[in-house]
């Protein structure tokens, strides 16, 4: 790589950014509307965003015409203008959050060209290619933008305390203060933590006071405060709902059944990282132990307040990142595998500086366990990726010949990157670990999104119900009867409309079609006694049925 001393040409930067940007539309963007909306949060998010922007109204957020305040309003304005744009569908409500993950990887880029020269296109490829920000890039939701926020506004904070340039610390404000309006105050208290714990490891207590900056604070809440404001002026409810229920009573109770032991995230995090896990795991260490042996210099020498090498400032700041939303979400009774997706970048420059440090000497990074290890955790993604299809149908991985040939292919590639990085090691050398991932996005979407999509989405069952009643040329109500609540999020996105269920008493009287699992006649007829039930068809990828139900 080129050196901080001897600065690459412009046309260089350029071919950077391109490759860059090429590498990103196709990991955050190729394919994006292969599947449909999954899970129960995509969908929702999806229709809200919808509503809103049917109603022009950009304060409050709703779902099925009513109030939805569990969440902030940053991903809504994003989905509402790409649905202008684009148009109402399920990869426009994509689009945001992967906007958001190329952002983030540019400002990781930008920020190393102006700090970390010699490791900047490899620091933002490293992340860029991690397993949690592929995922999160590609799913409507608010993990994403709150991630991408507050990775740029702590990015921010850094090249202030190293540049003491202002402009910086205001660019750490705003963007905290849209991480705020991407999921709410939990930005700001990670920001508040992170910095004073790497304060007192500094032992530098005026940066606090330094970072208090008013015009700085001014700016945040000029940015965050207006739509608080009004949307509680509007919905007199958002209060509590927002703050007491979705932010302190999520946090301190088990109320919304996330329940997870308190190790979840380190094995979340561990996968999160893939194919960058091991060597993650060895930077996280030689990070700990080059601190803890400053400490033991300190108390021997009696040094008041020593600082840091450069580096390993940096080193302890991206450790301090790491840790902190690990261990706080740890404790919090509810737990989504989201949540720590903020930490994610701190480990994928972790990841960055460990092997531009180890170039020069070679010694530890030329470790054969080290680097199979690596190798094989790189390609094993491979395997799934092969099998998917196996993989969704079964709900378990099959031992057979396709599983013993996609073994064998993971396997080659494993090799190959293991002679790769012994013959010729360094960050250039670790970019061959891109290869399995590229292939294992692609292999997933050509070869596994119909699987998902009928497996996963409420997209082709809500297809199948139109293609009905356009034969009969009258659309109906829909509603639900004991199905999951993504089917339910789902239908009502695709089919635009409020979807009513038959366990909440919202048993429409007029003539409409009923979804529920298989076998669910006679619950049905139980129910809807002296109403004519006839049986339209069914859905068996999700153990579905759907019948046509006749007004009172």
């Amino acid at each position: 790589m080129v050196s901080a001393e001897n600065p690459e040409r412009g046309p260089s930067q350029v071919r950077e950014f391109l490759f860059l940007a090429c590498f990103c539309g196709f990991l955050f963007y190729y394919g994006l509307g292969y599947f449909g909306l999954v899970g129960a949060d995509e969908p929702r998010y999806a229709q809200v965003a919808r509503e809103m922007l049917a109603r022009h109204d950009w304060i409050t957020p709703t779902l099925g015409r009513q109030p939805w305040l569990e969440k902030p309003v940053l991903y809504y304005w994003q989905a509402m203008i790409c649905y202008g744009i684009f148009g109402v569908s399920d990869w426009a409500a994509r689009i945001p959050s992967a906007l958001d993950a190329s952002l983030l990887v540019f400002a990781i880029y930008f920020f190393l060209r102006r700090f970390r020269r010699e490791f900047a296109l490899d620091g933002a490829l490293i992340t860029a290619s991690c397993a949690a920000v592929i995922g999160f890039a590609r799913a409507a939701s608010t993990d994403m933008p709150l991630a991408a926020m507050f990775g740029i506004a702590m990015l921010a904070w850094y090249a202030w305390h190293e540049s003491a340039e202002r402009v910086y610390l205001a660019s750490f404000y705003f963007f905290l203060a849209l991480g705020t309006l991407a999921k709410g105050p939990v930005a700001p208290f990670l920001a508040g933590v992170i910095i004073l714990l790497f304060s007192l490891a500094k032992g530098d207590a005026r940066l606090i006071r330094r970072t208090l900056w008013i015009p700085g604070m001014l700016l945040f809440c000029a940015v965050a405060l207006p739509w608080y404001v009004a949307v509680q002026i509007k919905n007199p409810e958002f209060f509590r709902v927002f703050i007491l229920e979705h932010n302190l009573a999520r946090f301190g109770t088990n109320l919304y059944r996330h329940k997870e032991p308190f190790w979840y995230y380190g094995p979340v995090v561990l996968l999160g990282l893939v194919p960058w896990t091991i060597l993650m795991i060895a930077a996280f260490a030689e990070t700990l132990r080059v601190w803890i042996k400053e400490k033991r210099l300190m108390l021997e020498s009696d040094v008041q307040n020593p600082d840091l090498q450069n580096e390993d400032t940096w080193n302890v700041f991206l450790f301090i990142w790491l840790t902190v939303p690990v261990v706080f979400f740890s404790l919090s009774q509810s737990k989504l595998p989201g949540y720590i997706l903020p930490a994610i970048p701190a480990g994928t420059l972790l990841v960055a500086d460990y092997v531009r440090r180890r170039v020069p000497g070679n010694d530890q990074l030329r470790s054969a366990p080290l680097l199979a290890l690596h190798s094989v955790l790189a390609s094993l993604p491979l395997v799934p990726a092969l099998m998917i299809q196996y993989v969704i149908q079964q709900h378990r991985m099959p031992w057979n010949k396709a599983a013993a040939i996609s073994f064998a292919i993971a396997a080659v590639m494993a090799t190959g990157i293991v002679l790769t990085l012994r013959g010729r090691l360094g960050l250039r050398a670790l970019r061959i670990t891109l290869i399995p991932v590229a292939l294992a996005v692609a292999i997933t979407l050509r070869i596994g999104a119909a699987s998902l999509d009928n497996a996963l989405s409420a997209r082709p069952l809500a297809y199948e119900i139109s293609v009905l009643e356009n034969a009969q040329s009258k659309p109906l109500p829909l509603a639900v009867f004991q199905v999951a609540r993504q089917t339910e999020f789902g239908l009502a996105f695709y089919r635009n409309a409020v979807i009513s269920r038959y366990e909440s008493g919202q048993i429409p009287t007029e003539a409409h079609v009923v979804v529920a699992p298989a076998a669910s006649q006679n619950q049905i007829e139980n129910l809807l006694r002296g109403r004519r039930i006839i049986y339209l068809g069914n859905f068996p990828m999700q153990g579905l049925e759907y019948y046509w139900v006749a007004g009172k």
